[in-house]
């Protein structure tokens, strides 16, 4: 018979095993919760990776002021507070948006930029004319598809790449993964009409009216510059759309300047009167045709030297032909 120090000794190994087992048991689903919680969150911030990640702030806009303490009073301006100006800087009454990115966990970031989605697709688009539907195609929510239609069917363009970008709805990581793809047509200043011209910045009804027109006058555009032939269409309304036309050469009319008659020379914007017109016949008839050139019509007084720098732009058609 077992003696009951034996028996007590098993029963001991008994209790340690049972309770081993238990423990390595709730190891095991402690673990694999852990597993199923990390895993979850992946998946959500997959999920979640075309949100906006970005924001945009109002900040004032400082002024430098070099090399003043704090508490002294800047030349046109008041006294700098030793609050966040910091030293040598004056606040300004104006207020700039500022976008600022959203402050991920490199973690976050690595999921964001490398979770796929099998939904999701990338193709060209125009972002001023693609569909909700293919919207969502590109990834985008129902929902953010809806925002960005919304802001089109209220008179909102994306003239640039950099105008889709901004859109609150258009993540950072969205924008870089659909940023190739992104396809805004030009406007060709021989093709557009009168509606066209009014979408671009700074335009509007009387300036697409005066563009058309000039157009005409010409014959087509031969070089973007010549906008600026339009009174009040400065280099800063210039500038603003400048990369946003092109000129299609193809759909100009070659300017027959050693053919014409005065009556039809004088119409054009380059040579305006008369006067000119007549002077330029006699100059054909009086000097042989390897000498028909806008630069000796110049150097003959015939057109003052901006008339010759606009005139020597335009196609002209070759007076030998």
């Amino acid at each position: 018979m077992e003696s009951s120090d034996s028996k007590e000794k098993k029963s001991g190994l008994s209790e340690s095993f049972i309770i081993g087992v238990i423990a390595i048991v709730f190891l095991v689903v402690g673990y694999q919760t852990a597993l199923f919680i990390h895993q979850a969150s992946v998946m959500k911030i997959a999920a979640n990776r075309d949100e906006p990640d970005t924001v945009y702030v109002y900040v004032p806009k400082y002024a430098a002021v070099p090399d003043l303490p704090y508490g002294q009073k800047g030349p046109d301006g008041p006294e700098t507070p030793d609050g966040p100006e910091g030293p040598g800087r004056e606040k300004s009454e104006a207020l700039v948006v500022e976008k600022r990115m959203a402050v991920h966990s490199p973690r976050a970031e690595a999921v964001r930029e490398n979770a796929t989605s099998g939904n999701v697709e990338s193709f060209v688009f125009n972002p001023n004319t693609v569909s909700v539907e293919d919207l969502c195609r590109l990834g985008f929510t129902p929902k953010q598809a809806s925002a960005i239609d919304n802001y089109r069917q209220k008179g909102g363009r994306f003239r640039r790449k950099e105008d889709f970008a901004k859109s609150y709805v258009v993540a950072d990581s969205v924008y870089r993964r659909l940023e190739a793809y992104i396809d805004i047509p030009l406007t060709d200043l021989n093709v557009a009409d009168s509606a066209a011209f009014d979408a671009l910045p700074g335009i509007g009804g009387w300036f697409a009216s005066k563009m058309v027109e000039h157009r005409e006058a010409l014959g087509g555009y031969s070089y973007k510059e010549q906008l600026m032939d339009i009174k009040n269409f400065d280099q800063e309304k210039f500038d603003a759309l400048k990369d946003l036309i092109i000129v299609s050469k193809s759909s100009v009319k070659s300017f027959a300047l050693w053919a014409l008659p005065a009556d039809s020379l004088r119409k054009h914007p380059y040579i305006k009167n008369y006067e000119t017109a007549r002077s330029i016949v006699l100059f054909r008839e009086n000097n042989p045709k390897e000498n028909w050139t806008v630069e000796n019509l110049g150097a003959a007084g015939i057109l003052p030297p901006d008339q010759v720098s606009k005139l020597s732009r335009c196609i002209i058609a070759d007076p030998t032909l």
